[in-house]
This record gives structure tokens, sequence and C-alpha cells, in this order.
């Protein structure tokens, strides 16, 4: 689907004109949302865009990058699947007096900014540079839920603490949390590196007093990658943590299993001397010999178990 704003020399907002009569306003806006392959073809047979950029519209995920062609800047961006938080391309070619953005999903923030400028009282005020900084506003801006929703998640984690169940079940989540972290750092700090390059740019269309609002933009990108980069070392010392306390009941279990062999040590070395069967052992026509033989195991046991459990060796903690 096809749809344009423009307006025209006496200054008035038209609403999907004919492709042909666009030569005649003073600017508009082309929104190819969702387009079929008859509609890809205008980019080259009406609009007569680039070879190279018409490809990176319709062929793979671009990074987000600014290229320069004749009268002309050509920018790819993100947008991102709030449920899988996979990349969505949008592509803008922008001129002094127009603006095309082509992308094959129907996203939200281009909606919303279509129906802003669609229902726009004064146009004066607006051109193609206004409409593209909305567009990554948008954008950008639909980014902070998404990431907020992770930190509020990894804040909550104390409440999972408890059973070895429980914190299997964390750790799990935490590295898959850990993956939409990544996910989410693959698209904003590319975006983050394409709006600096903007700013810095002698050749994009940008008027001196529009530049606060792009860097506004490149302000809350900041944002967004600190948050990113801080929750991603709280996943990391979540992850230490369940290591260190894999460790420790590991430790404990270890610890427990040394007692017990310790203190059966003597009492198989007590069996093991009176099971070797010689005939010149007097004990063994001692009428009472097996009682005391098992008395003394018993007490050598029960003195052992005494000892390690007052140098605290059986605490768990």
């Amino acid at each position: 689907m096809i749809r344009i704003l423009a307006v025209d020399k006496e200054k008035q907002l038209l609403i999907n004109p004919a492709l042909d009569a666009l030569v005649e306003m003073d600017w508009y806006w082309v929104d190819f949302n969702m387009p079929t392959k008859e509609e890809i073809l205008l980019l080259s047979s009406h609009f007569q865009f680039h070879p190279l950029a018409i490809e990176d519209c319709v062929h793979f995920l671009q990074r987000p990058k600014l290229e320069y062609y004749e009268n002309l800047s050509f920018l790819v961006i993100h947008a991102l699947n709030k449920k899988t938080l996979e990349a969505h391309e949008v592509d803008l070619f922008m001129g002094e007096n127009f603006i095309v953005s082509f992308h094959f999903q129907d996203l939200k923030e281009m909606n919303a900014v279509w129906e802003m400028f669609e229902k726009a009282t004064d146009v004066n005020r607006f051109r193609p540079v206004e409409i593209g900084y909305k567009i990554m506003d948008k954008i950008v801006d639909s980014f902070f839920p998404m990431v907020q929703e992770l930190e509020d998640y990894l804040l909550s984690v104390e409440n999972y603490y408890g059973s070895k169940n429980a914190t299997d079940t964390l750790i799990n989540k935490v590295f898959g949390v850990r993956k939409d972290l990544l996910k989410l750092r693959r698209t904003i700090m590319p975006m983050r590196e394409l709006i600096y390059r903007i700013l810095e740019s002698k050749r994009f269309i940008i008027q001196e007093q529009k530049r606060a609002y792009f860097q506004d933009i490149y302000d809350h990108l900041l944002k967004l990658s600190e948050m990113i980069e801080s929750n991603r070392e709280l996943t990391s010392d979540i992850r230490d943590n369940y290591i260190s306390l894999n460790s420790f009941r590991m430790n404990n279990i270890m610890k427990t299993l040394t007692v017990i062999t310790t203190i059966f040590m003597p009492l198989t070395f007590i069996a093991g001397i009176y099971g070797m069967n010689f005939e010149n052992m007097p004990e063994l026509k001692w009428h009472f010999g097996y009682y005391i033989i098992l008395g003394m195991m018993f007490f050598i046991g029960f003195g052992m178990f005494i000892w390690f459990k007052s140098k605290g060796w059986f605490d768990s903690e």
C-alpha cells in the first residue's frame, strides 16, 4: 500500500494525491507500507532512486546506516517487534522537499506519525526533516518499555531465591533475559552511531535549529545503552551468584560425605583386622569379644561424631 501526504504551493495539505502531481507540490511524504512487487518498482521507475539504495530496501536486513546519493540522503533505521524483539527495517529517502519511507511491516510507530501529520492544522512549520525526526523519535521511544520490562524483571529476582528448583528456573529465565538484552543491544548501538553521524554530518539535510531535536534522540539512545549495559552486568552478577551458590552446596555435600567416611574409617579398620581369620588371634576366643568390639566401635564412632559436631562440620551454613 502506498499512502501520500503532500503540501501544495498554497500550503494546503493534500491526502493521497496522484503520484504525477507530486512535482508541483511544495513538499510531500510517500509511505510504502507493506508494498507489493508492482509498488516496489516505483522506487526506480517513478522516483528514480539509486539502484544500490533500492537493493538495500528489498534485500535482507541492513545495519542502521546513513548514505548520500545525488540530491538525497538514504537512511536505514530499525524498529523492534515488542513480543519477539526482532528488528524490522525502515528505509528513508530524504531530500529538500520530499521524504519517502519504505517498510515491509505495518508499524505502530509509523502509523502514529502518519496520523499526527495527517491531522495537523498548521503545515507551514513542517518540512520533510520534521517527519524524519518524528519517525526516528517514535521508534526510539518505543524501545524504552521493552528495556524497562526486562529491568523490572531482573530487579525482582530476589523473590525467586530459595529452593534448588526455584533457583534453577530463575537462572534459565536470566539467560533468556540476557539473550533479549543482546537483541536490543544489536539494534540500539548501531542506531546510536547513526544519530551521531547525522549530528556530525555537514551534508545531511538538517537546519541548525533542528539539530537539538536529533540531539534529544541521541541522548535517549545513550540512556538506553546505559540501561542495557547495566542490566547485562546484573545478569552476570546473578549468574555468578548462582555458580557460587551451587559451589557452596557442593562443598557442604562433600564435607558431609567426608565426615561420614572419616567416622567409618577406624570402624572399617577394626572390622578388617578381626575379619582376617588367623588361628592365633586370642581375642577370637573371648567369650564376650564380639560385644566388646561392637561396643568399642560404637563409642569410637559416636565420639568422632560428637567431636565433628562440636567443630561445626555438620552445619549447612
